[in-house]
C-alpha cells in the first residue's frame, strides 16, 4: 500500500555503518532504520546467533515458558529499575501496552476514574489509535475518527503547564526523554527530575518512551539515567534487537503485578528468535567499555556537526540531541528532505524529523573514522543547499 514515500534505493547487502545497493553502490548509514540497527549490518555475533536460534526453535506462543526471554527479561530487569518485562513485536505496542499498564493500576487501586495521561506537544508515540492520540498530532489522526480519550497535550518543557493540566482523571505522565521524530528535541535533565518529582507529589506514574533513546543511543544504556531518575514503567524497542522486531515494556512491580493472565497479551511477541536477538545486542551492548565508546564517539560527532552548522549559517542554525541521536536544525530556506536528497546523492542516509531538522543516528559501534567520513559528506551536501538558500535569504 502506498504508506511511505520510498526512495529509490534497494539495498543488498550490509556491513557495520555501510550499506550497498544490488548496482555496487555504497552508502554510509547515519539512519540506521530510524536508530533500529543498533550494532550495525552483518554483525557477526547477532547473525550467528539468529542463524543458530532459527535452526532450533523460531516460535512456540507464549502458552509455554520461553528460556529465551526468561533470560533476557532477567537481564534487562539487572540492568534497569525495572522488576519486570513484558516482550511484544514493536514501539507502538510497546507505548500500548505501557498505556494499559498505568490505566491498570490505577484502576485495581480503586480508582479507575483515573486514566488520562499528560503528554507532549511534538511527541511521536506511534501508529496504533490510542498512541497516535497519544502523539496529538493531527496530521496522523485525520481520518480515523474521533481520537481516542485520555491524552492531554502541554507544551513540551513547561512545568507550569504539566500542573496546571494535572487534575482528578490525570494517572500519570507520558514522555520521550528526547523528542525524535518531533524534531530530535531533548528533554531538560531539571525538567525530567521535576517530573518525577510532581509524579511523587500527586501519586502519578512516570511513563517514559524510551523506543528511539534507549538500549545506549544516548551514550548511557538509558537516556533518562543522566537526570538521575527512575521512571515506573517505560517502553522500549528499535535498537534492542538490532534490527530483529522486538519491543517491551519494563516495569516496577507496583505496576507489573496488575497485568494478570487475561488482562493482556501477544502472539509473536517474546518468540525465542526474537529473544535471542536481544540478548546478542545486550551482549555487545553490556561488554566492558562499549558504552563508554559511544559518549566518546558521539562527542566527536557533536562537536564535528557544531563546527559544520557554523561553516554553513545559511543552511544550518544549530545542533541538538544527545549521544548518537543528534539533530541539525536547518534554516527556514532549506527543506530538510531536499538536505536528506542532497546527503544521498553524496553516499550518506539520514532521517528527516519534525520542525525542519535532519536527523543523524548512527549505529553504535560506528568509528571516529567513519563519522569524519559523514561529516565530510555532510558538508558538501550543505555546499549544495548553499546556493539555493543565500538566493532566497537575497529575496
Amino acid at each position: 500500500m502506498p504508506t511511505y514515500n520510498r526512495a529509490d534505493l534497494a539495498f543488498e547487502r550490509g556491513e557495520g555503518a555501510w550499506l550497498w545497493t544490488a548496482e555496487g553502490r555504497r552508502f554510509l548509514d547515519f539512519g540506521s532504520g530510524i536508530a533500529t540497527t543498533s550494532i550495525g549490518h552483518g554483525h557477526p555475533h547477532l547473525v550467528r546467533t539468529i542463524a543458530e536460534q532459527a535452526a532450533k526453535v523460531m516460535h512456540v506462543s507464549n502458552l509455554y515458558r520461553v528460556p529465551q526471554a526468561e533470560r533476557l527479561a532477567a537481564r534487562h530487569v539487572e540492568a534497569s529499575f525495572a522488576d519486570s518485562v513484558f516482550f511484544c513485536n514493536s514501539g507502538a505496542e510497546a507505548n500500548e501496552g505501557m498505556i494499559k499498564a498505568v490505566r491498570k493500576y490505577h484502576a485495581e487501586n480503586g480508582h479507575p476514574e483515573k486514566f488520562h495521561l499528560i503528554c507532549f506537544e511534538g511527541a511521536f508515540h506511534g501508529r496504533t489509535l490510542a498512541t497516535l492520540s497519544a502523539t496529538g498530532n493531527e496530521k496522523y489522526l485525520a481520518g480515523f475518527g474521533p481520537p481516542v480519550q485520555g491524552f492531554d497535550h502541554v507544551p513540551f518543557g513547561n512545568m507550569n503547564a504539566v500542573r496546571g493540566a494535572i487534575g482528578p482523571q490525570t494517572a500519570g505522565i507520558m514522555i520521550e526523554p528526547i523528542q525524535g521524530e518531533g524534531g530530535v528535541r531533548p528533554a531538560d535533565l531539571r525538567f525530567l527530575q521535576e517530573l518525577r518529582a510532581v509524579c511523587d507529589e500527586f501519586g502519578l506514574l512516570l511513563a517514559l518512551d524510551e523506543v528511539q533513546t534507549g538500549m545506549g543511543r544516548s551514550g548511557r544504556l538509558w537516556a533518562h539515567q543522566w537526570a538521575g531518575i527512575e521512571p515506573d514503567v517505560m517502553s522500549s524497542a528499535k535498537g534492542i534487537g538490532g534490527g530483529f522486531p522486538l519491543g517491551a515494556i519494563l516495569a516496577k512491580e507496583k505496576v507489573a503485578r496488575h497485568l494478570k493472565p487475561g488482562t493482556h497479551g501477544t502472539t509473536y511477541g517474546g518468540n525465542p528468535l526474537a529473544c535471542a536477538a536481544g540478548n546478542a545486542v545486550l551482549d555487545v551492548v553490556l561488554a566492558p567499555g562499549f558504552l563508554e565508546q559511544v559518549d566518546r564517539v558521539a562527542r566527536h560527532l557533536w562537536k564535528g556537526m557544531g563546527e559544520l552548522a557554523a561553516r554553513h549559517p545559511a543552511v544550518a542554525s544549530g545542533v541538538r540531541g544527545a549521544g548518537l541521536l543528534v539533530g541539525l536544525q536547518l534554516t527556514p530556506e532549506v527543506i530538510n528532505s531536499d538536505m536528506q536528497a542532497a546527503a544521498v546523492e553524496e553516499g550518506l542516509l539520514t532521517v528527516a524529523a519534525g520542525q525542519n531538522v535532519l536527523r543523524v543516528a548512527p549505529p553504535l559501534i560506528v568509528t571516529e573514522a567513519e563519522v569524519d567520513a559523514a561529516l565530510e559528506m555532510l558538508d558538501r551536501a550543505a555546499r549544495r543547499m548553499a546556493p539555493a538558500s543565500a538566493k532566497a535569504m537575497a529575496k
